[in-house]
């Protein structure tokens, strides 16, 4: 099998098991999503919506959050991983969008990058649901959901995964591929338990052939 008839497989069963795939953070404009991106590395989704209504309803824009103090923000987001750093980043992002930016999101991964607590990861995120730009976030989900099907060959960094992935994905495709690969690795591709019975790739994945393999190994020794 070539690598562009696996990334088909791939692409349609994501296609018809999940079309509509979008990400399960929640925000009504790209300051919303800014900042819950930000809080979200190394945290889960369902804890920052359950975090950020506060947020939003006391700093509705991003002027509001650039005269926010760490000693008032703190309290908001302490139940969130490495609430310090994440409390410095969403102020010091805020002051840098009305300093540099008018005030707005801006829409190039470059740009978005300079701002405090957004790396790469980040800015593919923001450019990629709000813009549909063809830039993949690699995650630990899409990491690991890239590598067990194939779709990724000795990609030891995000960036190499990253890179992989966009050679092969169609442009029109990329926003949602990021969506499919996350969803798929949050809820059936599990990282210590995957649901491989639930999972309608198993016929070309890489890992299931390999547990199988081992399996079989384990049976007749």
């Amino acid at each position: 099998m070539t690598k562009k008839e696996r990334y088909k497989i791939v692409l349609d069963y994501f296609e018809r098991s999940i079309p509509n795939a979008q990400t399960e953070l929640i925000y009504h404009n790209p300051f919303q999503l800014l900042v819950a991106v930000i809080l979200s590395a190394q945290c889960t989704d369902v804890r920052v919506n359950q975090t950020t209504p506060a947020i939003f309803k006391k700093y509705p824009n991003v002027a509001a959050l650039a005269q926010a103090t760490f000693e008032e923000l703190l309290p908001l987001i302490k139940s969130i991983s490495y609430p310090n750093n994440k409390t410095k980043h969403l102020i010091g992002m805020a002051n840098m969008l009305i300093q540099k930016f008018g005030g707005e999101v801006p829409m190039t991964v470059n740009e978005l990058v300079q701002l405090p607590g957004v790396g790469r990861k980040t800015a593919n995120v923001i450019t990629s649901v709000i813009d549909q730009q063809p830039n993949m976030a690699v995650d630990t989900h899409v990491f690991r959901v890239s590598a067990r099907l194939g779709l990724t060959t000795k990609a030891t960094t995000p960036l190499a995964a990253e890179k992989q992935l966009i050679q092969y994905i169609p442009e029109t495709l990329v926003h949602k591929a990021h969506h499919w690969l996350i969803l798929h690795g949050r809820y059936t591709c599990l990282a210590r338990n995957p649901k491989c019975s639930a999972c309608g790739l198993t016929e070309i994945c890489l890992y299931y052939k390999k547990q199988m393999k081992s399996k079989t190994l384990k049976t007749t020794a």
